[in-house]
C-alpha cells in the first residue's frame, strides 16, 4: 500500500495534504509524517494543531493498492457481534433494511457509516488486511483508537484504500493526535505480534478456561435451584471446569442490579459461595451502561439517561426478552459513575464474584459529544470499568474491540450462537450483529489472531445436548471443533446431568485439543482448513460450514465433506 495524501475538511474549508508533508493555515497546522520501520513496515501519524476553535467534518488518508481478483480482504466489524471475516473483492456489504433500523440499528454502525452496497466496496474498523496466498498478509491497523475509531475502506474497483477517523462534528481547541497507523506485510503471526507490541498492549495474564453459563439453556428463566442443580451435575459427572457463570435473569430488571428476583431466595452471595465450594470461579452477567424501559432506574432516574439533541432518552436497541426498548445511561453523569462503582463493589467485594461478564457495552458510545468522539467515550468507559473491577476478571461483550484491547481479560469475538444454524429473518434484514451460529463461527475464525494478544477470545458456547436444541449432531461437532481450536474461553449451557456416554465423550474433546497452537487458516468461501499442532504433532482440521457437500484437496488427496461436517486429520509435513 502506498500513501498518496490526506484530506481534512473543517469549518467551511477543505485542505489537501501531500503525503508526509505539513500543512499550514491561519486556523491550524497539520503534522503528517510517514516513518519507515524495519522489514519494510511504516508508521503514518497525522496530528491536527488548531490555533483557534475548529470543527472537523472529515479526516481521511488515501492509499493506493492494486487489488487482484484472488485477494481476500479481512474486514473487522464494528463491535463484538458484528460480522468479521475475509471477503472476496467481488462481495459487497449491504446496510440493514430500513424496516428494522429503528429496532436494531444502534447495535452496529448503520447510523453513521455509509454502505455503498456495491461489489468491492468494503469497510473495516480498527484494522484490516489483504491476503494473497495462504500465509502472508498486507496489514493496516490503528495504534490509536482512544482518540476516535478508525475506519478502513477498501474501494477495490478504484484501486484505493482510505483510512478515516470517526470524528465528524468534533470541536477542537487543542492538539489532536488523530491517526497513528501501522502498515506492514509478512506472515500473519509476525505482523500481529508487532502490531500489539507497538500498541504496547501486553498479552493477557488470564489463562484459557472451560466453564458453564446459564444463558443458552435457561435464558432469563433462571433460579437458585437451577444453578445448584447444574453445579451438582458437573460434580457428579466429574467434568472439571474453572468458571461457573450466572447470566441474565437473576435481577428484576436490566439496570436494577441490586434488585434480585425471588427465585434467588438466599441471595447472590450465597450462590457465589456454593460455586466456590465446588472449586469453581463464580461469574455474573451485567450490562452496566443500559437500563430497560420498566426498570426502576429508567422510571426514577430520568436525569441519569443520555439524551439526544431533542432531549429524548437515547435508545440502545430493542429486546423482547426484557420490556422492549432499552436505553443508555449517561456515563459522564457523576451519579451514574457513583452508582456503578457501588454495584461493582457489592458484586465483587460483598457477593465475592470472581468474573463479571459485561454486555451491551457499545451503548455508551452511541452518541458522540461535541468535544468527544465515540472512540474517546468508549475508551474512557472501558478504562473506568477496568479500574473499578480491579484485578477481578472481565469478560467483555458487545464492545468495539479496539476499545477492549488490553482492558479486558476475555472478550466475545462473535455473534450469539443460535439453536439453529442461521436466523433466517435476521439474515434477511441484513443485521450483521444477528443471533446466528454460522456468523459466530465465521467470526471465531476471522478474529482468531486477537486471542492471546489483545485478550483471550470467547467464541461463545458449544452445545452437545439433544433437548431444547435444533442443531444436528454434525453441526454441534463443528461448533465444538472450531471453538476449541480457535477460542480460549469454552463455555457450554447444557445440563450435563442428562449427558449420555456419547455426549460425555464429545465433551472430553475440549480437554484433548484445548492447548493446540494454530499456525494458519486457509479458506475457500465457507470451506476452511485449520493447520495446527498439539503436543508436538501436526494436524489439519477441515470444516464445511455450508449446507452442500464439498470436496477438499489435502496433500493431493481429495476428501468429501458432507454438509456442516468437520474432521481432524493427522499430517506428516515438515
Amino acid at each position: 500500500m502506498e500513501v498518496t495524501g490526506a484530506t481534512l475538511i473543517f469549518n467551511d474549508q477543505t485542505v489537501e495534504i501531500e503525503a508526509g508533508k505539513k500543512a499550514f493555515l491561519d486556523e491550524l497546522f497539520v503534522d503528517f509524517t510517514i516513518e519507515k520501520l524495519e522489514n519494510a513496515a511504516s508508521r503514518i501519524q497525522l496530528t491536527v494543531h488548531p490555533k483557534q476553535q475548529i470543527t472537523i467534518h472529515k479526516l481521511v488518508v488515501k492509499l493506493r493498492h492494486t487489488y487482484k481478483e484472488q485477494e481476500l480482504l479481512f474486514c473487522n466489524g464494528y463491535q463484538s457481534w458484528t460480522e468479521s471475516r475475509e471477503f472476496n473483492i467481488s462481495e459487497k456489504m449491504s446496510p440493514i433494511l430500513k424496516m428494522s433500523k429503528g429496532l436494531f440499528g444502534p447495535f452496529g454502525d448503520y447510523n453513521f457509516t455509509d454502505y455503498p452496497a456495491l461489489p468491492g466496496h468494503l469497510h473495516s474498523w480498527t484494522y484490516t488486511y489483504i491476503r494473497e496466498g495462504k500465509t502472508d498478509i498486507q496489514f493496516a491497523g490503528s495504534l490509536n483508537e482512544f482518540t476516535g475509531f478508525t475506519l478502513f475502506r477498501h474501494e477495490a474497483p478504484f484501486h484505493q484504500t482510505t483510512i478515516e477517523k470517526d470524528c465528524k462534528g468534533l470541536q477542537l481547541d487543542h492538539s489532536y493526535p488523530a491517526l497513528d497507523i501501522y502498515l506492514a506485510s509478512g506472515s500473519e503471526n509476525t505482523v500481529f505480534d508487532e502490531y500489539f507490541k507497538l500498541m504496547e498492549v501486553k498479552p493477557p495474564a488470564a489463562k484459557p478456561a472451560i466453564g458453564w453459563t446459564s444463558w443458552y439453556h435457561y435464558y432469563t428463566k433462571i433460579s437458585e435451584q437451577i444453578i445448584l442443580d447444574n453445579l451438582a451435575a458437573f460434580a457428579e459427572k466429574e467434568l472439571p471446569i474453572s468458571i461457573f457463570q450466572i447470566d441474565d435473569g437473576y435481577q428484576t430488571r436490566v439496570g436494577d442490579w441490586m434488585e434480585i428476583k425471588p427465585t434467588f431466595p438466599n441471595g447472590m452471595a450465597s450462590v457465589a459461595h456454593k460455586i466456590h465450594e465446588k472449586g469453581h470461579q463464580a461469574g455474573l452477567w451485567l450490562a452496566p451502561f443500559i437500563c430497560e424501559a420498566k426498570s426502576g432506574l429508567f422510571q426514577n432516574k430520568k436525569d441519569w439517561l443520555l439524551k439526544d439533541e431533542a432531549g429524548n432518552p437515547v435508545k440502545a436497541g430493542y429486546n423482547p426478552l426484557w420490556s422492549g426498548w432499552f436505553y443508555v445511561l449517561d456515563f459522564y453523569h457523576p451519579e451514574v459513575q457513583k452508582y456503578l462503582t457501588g454495584v461493582f463493589f457489592t458484586v465483587l467485594s460483598k457477593w465475592h464474584f470472581d468474573l463479571v461478564k459485561l454486555d451491551f457495552l457499545y451503548a455508551v458510545a452511541i452518541l458522540p459529544r461535541k468535544n468527544k468522539t465515540r472512540g474517546q467515550i468508549m475508551h474512557e468507559a472501558m478504562a473506568f470499568l477496568r479500574k473499578i473491577v480491579g484485578d477481578k476478571l472481565i469478560l467483555g461483550c458487545g464492545v468495539p474491540l479496539g476499545s477492549a484491547f488490553g482492558l479486558v481479560d476475555y472478550c466475545r469475538v462473535g455473534a450469539d450462537i443460535h439453536l439453529r444454524w442461521e436466523h433466517r429473518l435476521l439474515a434477511f434484514l441484513n443485521l450483521r450483529e444477528r443471533v446466528s451460529t454460522i456468523l459466530a463461527l465465521r467470526n471465531s475464525i476471522g478474529r482468531r489472531h486477537l486471542s492471546g494478544r489483545a485478550f483471550r477470545n470467547d467464541p461463545d458456547v458449544f452445545i452437545l445436548r439433544k433437548a431444547k436444541n435444533n442443531l444436528t449432531p454434525t453441526q454441534q461437532y463443528t461448533i465444538l471443533l472450531i471453538n476449541v481450536l480457535l477460542g480460549d474461553l469454552l463455555f457450554t449451557s447444557d445440563f450435563v446431568g442428562d449427558y449420555d456416554e456419547e455426549e460425555l465423550s464429545e465433551f472430553s474433546m475440549v480437554y484433548k485439543w484445548l492447548d493446540s497452537e494454530v499456525e494458519t487458516v486457509a479458506s475457500t468461501g465457507d470451506l476452511y482448513q485449520i493447520y495446527f499442532t498439539n503436543k508436538g504433532q501436526k494436524y489439519t482440521a477441515v470444516a464445511n460450514l455450508t449446507d452442500k457437500e464439498e470436496i477438499i484437496t489435502l496433500s493431493k488427496t481429495k476428501l468429501t465433506l458432507l454438509p456442516f461436517e468437520s474432521m481432524i486429520l493427522q499430517r506428516k509435513d515438515a
